[in-house]
C-alpha cells in the first residue's frame, strides 16, 4: 500500500495531521517493509526536497539513542520531512531533548512522540556495568550513566534481569518522564491530541516492537486482527492534567 501524501506546504496550510494511531500504523507499516525488504523510500526524491525548503510538517517526533544501527528513518520507511528526530546516546533525557520534543508538538502538532531504544545498548550496558562494579566511568559518559541507573535498578524488572531487560525498561519509563516533566506534551495526552509511545527495536531482526503506549492506538479495522493486539494491553499512564506551579512573589 502506497500512502498518498500532501505537500508540507499543503499540509501546514489545511492544518491536516493524522491521528495518533494513524501514525502509528504508518510507522508500523514502515517498519514492516523495511523487516521485509520491500522498502517504498518515499519522499526522498527532488521535488520533495524542493517542496521542504519552504517549510516541514513531519507527522512524528522520534527520540531515539544515538547509536549508528539506529536510523529512524531507515528502520520505518520515511523519507525527507516525515520525521522529527533527536538523538542521545541511550535516549539520555536533558532539557535540551525536551524542549525539542516540545517544540515539535507545538510547532508542529505531531500526534505522536516515540521513545527508541534497542538491544544490546552500549549506554544501558554501561550503567549496568556501573552498578555491579561500584564504579563511574569518567567524563561526560558518568552523566549518562547516572541517568539510565534508575532504569537498571528497577523494581519494575524481572530476576536476574538481563540488559535488554533494562533497556525496555529505560525506553519505558524515559517515555514516562516526557509526558511527566512536560507540561506541553501532557496537556496534548490528556486532549488525545498526542499520543507518546516507547518501541524497542531489534537490531537484527530489524523489527520494531511497541513496549509502552499512553493510548490504545489500535484502528477500529484493526480489532478483531491477531497481528495487531489492542495497545491498550500494555502499560498506560493513567492520563491526568498535569499540576501547575506557580512561583511566589519573593519581594
Amino acid at each position: 500500500m502506497r500512502y498518498l501524501y500532501l505537500s508540507a506546504k499543503e499540509h501546514h496550510m489545511a492544518g491536516i495531521q493524522p491521528t495518533p494511531a494513524e501514525a502509528w500504523k504508518r510507522l508500523k507499516d514502515g517498519n514492516r517493509r523495511f523487516v521485509e525488504g520491500s522498502n517504498e523510500h518515499p519522499n526522498q526524491d527532488t521535488i520533495r526536497r524542493t517542496d521542504l525548503a519552504s517549510g516541514q510538517f513531519p507527522f512524528a517526533s522520534i527520540f531515539g539513542c544515538g547509536d549508528s544501527r539506529l536510523a529512524a528513518e531507515i528502520i520505518f520507511d520515511l523519507g525527507l520531512g516525515d520525521a522529527f528526530v533527536v538523538r542521545t546516546a541511550g535516549h539520555v533525557l536533558e532539557n535540551a531533548a525536551l524542549g525539542s520534543l516540545e517544540y515539535a508538538v507545538d510547532e508542529f502538532e505531531t500526534p505522536i512522540v516515540m521513545v527508541l531504544g534497542h538491544d544490546s545498548c552500549g549506554a544501558v550496558t554501561a550503567a549496568s556495568k556501573s552498578l555491579e562494579s561500584g564504579e563511574m566511568p569518567h567524563g561526560f559518559i558518568r552523566n549518562l550513566v547516572q541517568h539510565i541507573l534508575p532504569s537498571v535498578m528497577s523494581p519494575k524488572l524481572p530476576e536476574n534481569p538481563v540488559v535488554n531487560d533494562m533497556v525496555r525498561e529505560h525506553t519505558r519509563q524515559t517515555a514516562i518522564r516526557i509526558i511527566e516533566q512536560s507540561h506541553i506534551i501532557s496537556d496534548a495526552v490528556v486532549e488525545g491530541k498526542v499520543a507518546v509511545i516507547g518501541v524497542f527495536y531489534h537490531l537484527k531482526e530489524g523489527k520494531a516492537e511497541l513496549v509502552f503506549s499512553s493510548q490504545d492506538l489500535t484502528l477500529p479495522e484493526e480489532k478483531n486482527d491477531a497481528q495487531n493486539p489492542p495497545t491498550q494491553t500494555l502499560p498506560v499512564v493513567v492520563k491526568t492534567p498535569p499540576r501547575v506551579v506557580v512561583a511566589e512573589n519573593l519581594d
